[in-house]
């Protein structure tokens, strides 16, 4: 190997470990926040690097809080986010909070980061509160009459409750909950869309941001349709399942009167049947009386006549058929 490669292996090496150590010790870092008047030390900083904390985090974020006239401790950063937090966010949080006169120190907000919410977006929420669209809300008041309401709520932050408060999807359930009450509690739906605030006054004196992360500020009406009759439909389906009641009451009634019909036509036939059977006898009883002489010929010849006669007469008494 000539002079001009062991020159350039040793520029390159040189280059490296000049990388390395400016990489391993962030002057630059160091520096800035020097004279941004943050006290932190260079061992710190290298420290940082070797326990993967980015030192330029941790420097821009006390750099701020310093600027805003907030005392952070640099350890304390360095904990939250090793914890996984984000400190760029709490301490945008805490800047704001400061400006806007709002109690929030830096144990409550690491404790809302860490719980999963956004602790900036819940401090620019209590600046400006902000507005919640429910969806359509479908009640019936006492005249049957539907009506489907849509309603704004103005919600802010609570952020002593962000720690274990229900979120926005509980407010909206509790709104349309109240809302379903109030309208169902109306003699008429024609009061409601007369004073459609007397919903908001119903909802609001509910205290229905208890136990949660907002404090509701004002609930309005934006919009009432008129649904469908639902008191006419019902007594419509009613009268339906009684006549249906009925038809089947009346049809077991009917086939009652027709297994009675059959049974007294089975009961005829079981007595003309019995009838048959006795006449069968007649003529045995005859000719048991013939063999032991308690009848005798001329006896029978007379009881032909009379049978004779008596077919006679009967002939004679039907009407005739003038076909």
């Amino acid at each position: 190997m000539d002079q001009t490669g062991i020159i350039a292996i040793t520029v390159f090496a040189g280059l490296v470990a000049l990388w390395l150590i400016f990489y391993f010790i962030p002057v630059g870092l160091w520096f800035s926040a020097l004279v941004s008047g943050v006290r932190i030390s260079l061992l710190q900083l290298i420290l940082m690097r070797w326990r993967k904390v980015p030192p330029s985090v941790i420097v821009s974020s006390m750099i701020e809080s310093t600027k805003a006239g907030l005392s952070l401790d640099p350890n304390e950063l360095e904990a939250h986010f090793l914890a996984g937090g984000n400190v760029p966010n709490v301490v945008h949080a805490l800047v704001s909070a400061q400006k806007a006169n709002i109690q929030l120190d830096f144990k409550m907000a690491t404790a809302i980061d860490l719980a999963g919410r956004d602790v900036f977006e819940a401090v620019q929420m209590s600046v400006n509160p902000k507005v919640i669209n429910t969806p359509p809300v479908a009640a019936v008041a006492k005249d049957g009459i539907q009506l489907i309401a849509k309603a704004r709520v103005t919600v802010r932050a609570n952020i002593k409750q962000l720690v274990g408060g229900a979120g926005e999807e509980t407010v909206l359930a509790r709104v349309g909950e109240g809302i379903v009450s109030s309208i169902g509690s109306a003699v008429s739906h024609k009061v409601v869309l007369e004073n459609p605030d007397s919903i908001s006054r119903v909802v609001l004196d509910k205290g229905l941001d208890a136990g949660t992360a907002f404090e509701i500020l004002s609930i309005d009406i934006a919009d009432i349709d008129v649904g469908k009759n639902i008191g006419a439909q019902l007594q419509m389906d009613q009268a339906q399942a009684d006549k249906n009641i009925a038809q089947a009451k009346a049809e077991e009634r009917r086939a009652m009167a027709v297994a009675l019909e059959q049974e007294n036509r089975a009961k005829a036939q079981d007595a003309r049947a019995k009838v048959i059977l006795a006449e069968a006898e007649v003529p045995l009883a005859m000719a048991e009386a013939f063999r032991n002489g308690n009848l005798g010929i001329m006896d029978y010849y007379k009881m032909k006549n009379v049978m004779a006669d008596t077919a006679m007469r009967e002939a004679i008494s039907k009407p005739v058929d003038k076909k």
